[in-house]
């Protein structure tokens, strides 16, 4: 188990809404709460705290008292808390011991309030700020539980002294803490997250309450943390995002292949490679064998290309895979939404170059590749902030490359420096999403990696028919699908606050036109138009319920949908439609051979998909309760 215990003038909460498929059963009074001069305690139960859930109850109460002494208060507030652990105990369990927690400390004598458990909740408290006003505690039966196992990379990464600074574009590298951010609001938030690296999140993100009510995404209960179910909207947007990134790096050069998702820790190559790459595992055993789950396509492509005979000629030669499914065991209080996840779908390319020059060629085209993807799902350069990883060798030698990148994003970006290499690669970049909470996401990113073609054994044969090893680039142009889910959703959000209507991308719209009837007596056309424009290969539904018209416009436009279609007399007989169009909230009169080629050419480029839903509003289930 896990504590943190504040010390608080006073500690209030309000439930938002479900965290967990079935919640602790609660009464209208238990939705609000609040304590003044309260020991608020924050608790994660964890899986080890099953072995002896009546010990860990014992343990717990006996350190809560300690503290409550101290900082001579009778209140205690009991706050379940899973950010704290990425080891949760089962749902059952974790109830069943916070509950005899807070027994246990009621029949003491104190003053107790529980925070209701498996809900999202929105809290606020005033930390006194003593000396003794914020402690934490781990608490385990028996004997201390076996500390997890982590690459060597990722403590390193810990220990490594980064000098930060901001590049412009006219080559100017300023000190970050000197940087004059004055139009550069974004960028200040971004620098501020990747230096104190705060990965933890304490409050929802906007578009995890847009992707539930839009029935896209939802949790799985049933599943490890940061895996996800899709329903069928969300599972168009995600299979046309990976289609058209696919079809992009097809279009680039890269020859698509397919390779397993698990691999033996004891193979020499991959075992070396574990320790450089910050990422923790997840572990099979099948037999005596224990194999790792892959966090990239980087394994299996390297393992093509040891095999393969590869010609100087043949350079750069690009492959490319799109990972369903890649598995990082992330800590559970980084999980959020669509942003950060244990198993992620990731667009993955390596390139085989022979020399710098070309790998930062290279590297240069997929930088301004990353750039186009991007615009296709609506993201510009102004939605996304730049980071350039390197160390300080490269940077001397490489001060005019570097400063050309940033002069092609056309913006100020962040530089992360570092005395030494440690990583396998010299030189990085992402460009990064800033949410509506001020956290960060990598988006798009390439590495020039130094290091794995002498480890896994790929040459390449040059001019004179020798044989040598070449660098590799890893791209991803779009960094995970969901990512792109959470930005694009995110960005929505944020124009939302502004006051705009929020939109999918047109050619990602799951439903892109709606037809409404004004009766019954007009569902005939209306299915009659419906059909044209699914002829057409656009995604068309009829809302032939028996509700009332605006009701069926304002459940249109919360499904954001760009074109609401409403058909009556006057359109039967005129043989026109009237269309509603979300961009501008106008209302047109046109014929539906106009507007088929106004989506035409909007979604042009763009990969389809048929409509993921029954033809018919009326014959849909509602997936969420």
């Amino acid at each position: 188990m896990r504590i943190l215990l504040i010390h608080s003038d006073y500690l209030e909460y309000e439930v938002k809404d479900k965290a967990l498929k079935k919640p602790e059963e609660i009464s209208e009074n238990q939705k609000k709460g609040r304590l003044d001069e309260v020991l608020a305690v924050f608790m994660s139960v964890e899986k080890v705290d099953e072995q002896n859930p009546e010990e860990i109850v014992e343990k717990a109460v006996k350190e809560i008292e300690e503290v409550v002494s101290q900082v001579k208060t009778n209140n205690i507030f009991v706050y379940p808390f899973a950010h704290l652990s990425s080891e949760l105990g089962s749902p059952d369990v974790a109830l069943r011991i916070l509950k005899e927690i807070e027994n246990e400390l009621k029949n003491k004598g104190y003053n107790v309030r529980r925070a209701p458990f498996g809900y999202y909740k929105a809290f606020k408290l005033s930390c006194k700020g003593h000396p003794l006003a914020e402690l934490s505690r781990t608490i385990v039966p028996g004997e201390a539980k076996k500390e997890e196992e982590v690459p060597e990379a990722l403590k390193k990464e810990e220990e490594l002294v980064s000098y930060w600074y901001i590049l412009t574009p006219e080559g100017e590298l300023v000190e970050v803490d000197k940087f004059d951010f004055s139009g550069y609001e974004n960028l200040k938030k971004f620098a501020n997250y990747e230096i104190n690296k705060s990965r933890v999140v304490t409050e929802e993100p906007p578009h995890v309450k847009i992707m539930l009510e839009q029935e896209l995404v939802d949790y799985e209960e049933g599943s490890d943390p940061g895996n996800l179910r899709y329903y069928p909207k969300g599972r168009l947007i995600k299979s046309l995002l990976e289609n058209y990134v696919t079809e992009k790096l097809i279009e680039y050069g890269a020859m698509e292949v397919e390779t397993p998702i698990m691999y033996d820790f004891e193979h020499p190559a991959l075992e070396k490679y574990l320790n450089r790459f910050p990422a923790r595992q997840y572990v099979v055993k099948s037999g005596d064998k224990r194999f790792f789950l892959r966090f990239a396509a980087c394994f299996g492509q390297f393992l093509i290309k040891k095999d393969a005979t590869i010609s100087y000629r043949h350079l750069p030669l690009r492959m490319y895979e799109l990972t369903r499914y890649s598995f990082r065991r992330e800590k559970r209080g980084e999980l959020s939404g669509l942003r950060r996840l244990r198993a992620f779908t990731m667009p993955d390319m390596h390139t085989v170059a022979k020399n710098l020059q070309q790998a930062m060629e290279e590297f240069k085209k997929q930088y301004k590749l990353s750039m186009e993807v991007l615009k296709g799902v609506g993201l510009t350069p102004k939605d996304y902030e730049v980071a350039i990883r390197f160390t300080e060798d490269f940077w001397n030698e490489n001060k005019d490359f570097i400063v050309d990148l940033t002069r092609i994003i056309g913006k100020p970006v962040l530089i992360e420096m570092w005395k030494q290499r440690f990583f396998y690669f010299i030189l990085k970049f992402e460009f990064n999403f800033v949410d509506n909470l001020d956290k960060a996401a990598a988006l798009s990113t390439v590495q020039i990696d130094v290091e794995n073609s002498q480890r896994f054994g790929i040459t390449y044969y040059d001019e004179e028919g020798q044989e040598k090893y070449p660098l590799l680039l890893h791209c991803s142009p779009s960094g995970a699908i969901e990512r792109v889910m959470y930005a694009i959703l995110e960005k929505q959000a944020k124009l939302m606050k502004k006051g705009k209507k929020p939109m999918y991308p047109p050619w990602l719209s799951p439903i892109q036109v709606r037809v409404i009837p004004v009766s019954e007596k007009y569902l005939d056309y209306a299915l009659y138009i419906a059909g044209k424009l699914e002829g057409a290969k656009i995604r068309a539904d009829v809302d032939d319920r028996n509700e009332r018209l605006n009701k069926k416009i304002r459940e249109a436009e919360k499904e954001w949908i760009p074109y609401i279609i409403v058909v009556g007399e006057n359109e039967k007989r005129m043989g026109v439609i009237t269309v509603r169009k979300r961009e501008d909230n106008k209302q047109y009169e046109i014929h539906v051979e106009d507007l088929i080629k106004e989506i035409k050419q909007k979604t042009e480029g763009f990969p389809y998909k048929p409509r993921p839903l029954p033809p018919l509003v009326s014959m849909r289930p509602k997936f969420r309760g």
